[in-house]
């Protein structure tokens, strides 16, 4: 198992940052073109929802099956929980915790990865990934569309 720690700060109030990182649209976006959802369903993460979709890295490798569980979804916290496995994961936990910075946000995250003798190569991804997701992030709050 891998540990990956993720700290990104925004120019932006921490209930429009929320609005933004619980959002499903939002996450596909965010993603692309380092991954391709199919069957994402549209709305706001939830406790208890169970997500299953198909994924493509890249948006061109053959989609493989992924399976999302929002374990707790917290609004007044700004805190949520997902355990996902899938396209060669054996578990994928995700914690996302917002705290006020001032007039913006810091969004924190805590993921841990197993993927058997891959875990190194989906940690390299990952941290690729999240990465990429913020300017992302950023251009969608300056637009106003959070």
């Amino acid at each position: 198992m891998a540990v990956l720690r993720n700290r990104f700060e925004y120019d932006a109030p921490p209930d429009r940052v929320w609005a933004l990182v619980t959002d499903l649209g939002a996450l596909a976006k965010v993603c692309r073109p380092y991954l391709v959802f199919e069957n994402l369903p549209q709305g706001r993460i939830f406790t208890g929802q169970a997500i299953d979709v198909m994924v493509r890295l890249f948006g061109k490798l053959p989609a493989q099956p992924y399976h999302m569980t929002v374990e707790s979804c917290d609004d007044q916290a700004l805190v949520f929980q997902s355990r996902e496995h899938g396209s060669g994961v054996k578990s994928w936990d995700h914690r996302l915790w917002l705290e006020p910075r001032g007039q913006g946000t810091l969004l924190q995250e805590h993921i841990e990865i197993d993927a058997g003798l891959l875990t190194p190569v989906f940690l390299l991804w990952a941290r690729m990934l999240y990465r990429a997701r913020h300017a992302p992030r950023v251009d969608l709050l300056k637009s106003g569309a959070f």
